[in-house]
């Protein structure tokens, strides 16, 4: 079996797409479609349906994905192994973040990993969706729920907190309310339920059963910035409201408490820079843990 061509038909399980896996791969279609067909003639199988949207692993695909995820681990542990302890550590390493976590936290303490490893490239995506690290869509993914199925390293990273916040202008002009039974007398800004990409994230019931908010942002830094500006009162991470002097709590809400979790395929636990980017998050995390409490 041609090593190549399992690399073409991970990227293909992967992504999907052939087209898909000819841009992660950095070949052109025509190519990865040669190379499955060879890969399918070489096993005696069909391995992709192909359908309008896409491919489709079949039942064939399906049982040679685990024995070629085995293959690329066994390639991934030799290539760390020949590179040895003394080598610089290079290479990319892509990070994926809720936005609040990712824009708020890690945006400004990141460069410092780069700093120490020079040859090493950070790319963090701080987007409010799931990332699937099997598909290599990140290498390391922070998350709010610690996954249960796959092949995945899984370790908590800090406990934070969620609660009610309100701009000083708003609260000079309108008020704070002091109870649950109050608090749909004032504007609110909450989040876009059905783009909610976790249910660990649908916490709003927590504060009210009856929240109803006027203005909605898919994003948690989106819902800070409406209630800076005045928008209305807003569920927030706390972590990120004491960074702003402009925003006051709403003092009657009891914490909302969520966790974070670091999260990365058990493929490339051998890769020396992928073990150096979570140590150092886990490090920046612990450094300032109270910042959380």
């Amino acid at each position: 079996m041609n090593w190549d061509d399992v690399k073409v038909f991970l990227a293909v399980a992967r992504t999907g797409q052939i087209l898909g896996a000819a841009r992660r791969l950095g070949l052109n279609h025509a190519t990865v479609s040669r190379r499955v067909a060879a890969l399918e003639e070489a096993m005696g199988a069909k391995l992709f349906r192909r359908l309008t949207t896409g491919t489709e692993l079949t039942p064939a695909g399906e049982h040679l994905l685990s024995y070629a995820e085995r293959m690329e681990a066994e390639m991934i542990s030799a290539r760390a192994e020949i590179a040895g302890e003394g080598e610089d550590i290079a290479g990319t390493v892509r990070i994926g973040a809720p936005d609040g976590f990712g824009v708020a936290f890690l945006a400004p303490r990141l460069w410092r990993l780069a700093e120490r490893h020079p040859g090493l490239i950070i790319q963090l995506v701080p987007v409010p969706r799931s990332f699937s690290l099997s598909r290599r869509e990140a290498d390391i993914a922070v998350t709010v729920d610690r996954p249960n199925e796959g092949r995945l390293v899984a370790a908590k990273l800090v406990d934070y907190s969620l609660g009610l916040y309100a701009s000083r202008s708003y609260a000079d002009a309108y008020g704070l309310p002091d109870s649950t039974e109050t608090l749909p007398r004032h504007r609110l800004v909450g989040y876009v339920p059905d783009l909610v990409f976790s249910p660990t994230l649908d916490y709003a019931s927590e504060v009210s059963e009856t929240w109803d908010p006027a203005f909605a942002v898919s994003s948690a830094m989106g819902q800070v910035e409406a209630v800076r500006a005045g928008a209305g009162i807003g569920i927030l991470h706390s972590f990120i409201a004491r960074g702003f002097p402009d925003l006051v709590p709403v003092p009657f809400v009891r914490p909302i408490r969520r966790s974070y979790w670091l999260v990365y395929h058990e493929l490339v636990r051998p890769m020396r820079r992928i073990q150096i980017a979570a140590d150092f998050i886990s490090e920046i995390v612990e450094e300032e843990r109270k910042i959380f409490l």
